[in-house]
């Protein structure tokens, strides 16, 4: 169970799975709001996952959302299709790439 936003970005490069990665070229921005949050961007190129913390200058994908949304989602408390639908979790950019998260990341 993930309680450290911090943390669990530390943990996403050992999570990552390349097979999903296959032709993906992409940055997710992730800007995490409220207590425990801040920004991180992942970057996939060529099979590989690079985590940095701040803001990228051009995501594909910018997913935002509060620290509190993101732990429940990751800790498989929140559906995130409903945490989009209820405006919980925001998105913009490629709303398709966001939809690979779960299937890139094993957290």
């Amino acid at each position: 169970m993930h309680s450290d936003i911090r943390d669990l970005f530390g943990q996403i490069p050992q999570s990552f799975n390349q097979e999903s990665a296959e032709g993906i070229d992409a940055v997710f921005q992730f800007d995490i709001t409220g207590n425990g949050g801040g920004n991180w961007n992942i970057t996939i190129a060529d099979k590989t996952c690079a985590v940095n913390e701040g803001k990228h200058s051009q995501p594909t994908v910018t997913l935002t959302m509060s620290a509190e949304t993101w732990l429940g989602i990751i800790n498989r408390e929140i559906n995130p299709f409903e945490a989009f639908m209820k405006g919980v979790l925001k998105v913009s950019g490629d709303m398709m790439m966001a939809q690979r998260v779960p299937d890139l990341f094993n957290l």
